[in-house]
C-alpha cells in the first residue's frame, strides 16, 4: 500500500497515519523526520540539505525530492509507505509522481482527511494540556469531567502560544491557497479518496481502511 495523506491542520493525519503504520506494517515518512533524519545520517542529499537548512533557507524541492527517493530504498518501505506533509503543492505532486513512476513504485491512492473549517478551529484553539498530567485535552470537545479532574486537581489548562485565532487562520489559509491544489491533481488522476474525519478516532480509522 502506497500513499499519500492530505489534509489540512488538526484533521488527524498524524493520528491515522501512526494506526496505519501498526496494522499494515509499513512506514510514515514524513518529511521534517526524513529531513533531519537524513542530516544526521550524512546522507548525499542529507549533506545538501544540511547547509541549506544552517544558513536558514527553505530545503528546495530536488532535495527533497532526493531524500525521498533515499528514503524509499530502504527494506521498511518495500511493502509500502504512507507519505505525510509532502506533495504541498501541485508542482510537488507532479514531480513526485516523476519519480515514483521511475522508482517502479506508483502510489495506489491519495486519501484526504476532510474535516470542516469551522471544526478544525475548535480542535485547534480549543487544545489544552494540564499541566498535572501533560494530559492534551480540548475545551470544546472533551467530556467535562476530564477538564474538571485537571482543575479540581489543582491544575491549569495551558493553552500552547500558536493555537491562537489569528495563528489558526493564517495556517489554515495557506492551506487553501497552496494545498488544496494538490486535491485537484489526485481528483484528475482518479487517485483521489475522501474520508470523513470527524468524530472518534476509531470511527474515522474504519472509514480509511474502507476507502483504501
Amino acid at each position: 500500500m502506497r500513499i499519500v495523506l492530505l489534509g489540512a491542520p488538526g484533521c488527524g493525519k498524524g493520528t491515522q497515519a501512526k494506526k496505519l503504520m501498526a496494522d499494515r506494517n509499513i512506514p510514515q515518512i514524513s518529511t521534517g523526520d526524513m529531513l533531519r533524519e537524513a542530516v544526521a545520517s550524512g546522507t548525499r542529499f542529507g549533506e545538501q540539505a544540511k547547509d541549506i537548512m544552517e544558513a536558514g533557507q527553505l530545503v528546495p524541492d530536488n532535495i527533497v525530492l532526493g531524500i525521498i527517493s533515499e528514503r524509499l530504498t530502504r527494506p521498511d518501505a518495500a511493502d509500502g509507505f504512507i507519505l505525510d506533509g509532502f506533495p504541498r503543492t501541485q508542482q510537488q505532486a507532479a514531480d513526485l509522481e516523476e519519480l515514483l513512476d521511475e522508482l517502479g513504485v506508483p502510489l495506489d491512492a491519495a486519501v484526504l482527511l476532510d474535516v470542516d473549517f469551522d471544526i478544525l478551529m475548535k480542535r485547534l484553539t480549543g487544545r489544552r494540556t494540564c499541566s498535572l498530567t501533560g494530559k492534551l485535552l480540548n475545551v470544546y470537545f472533551s467530556p467535562q469531567e476530564e477538564l474538571d479532574a485537571c482543575l479540581n486537581a489543582g491544575g491549569e489548562l495551558i493553552q500552547r502560544e500558536d493555537d491562537n485565532e489569528e495563528t489558526i487562520s493564517s495556517r489554515l489559509d495557506v492551506y487553501r491557497e497552496q494545498t488544496e491544489p494538490v486535491v485537484g491533481f489526485y481528483e484528475k488522476r482518479d487517485k483521489l479518496k475522501k474520508v470523513a474525519a470527524d468524530g472518534a478516532i476509531d470511527e474515522i480509522y474504519e472509514r480509511l481502511l474502507q476507502a483504501l
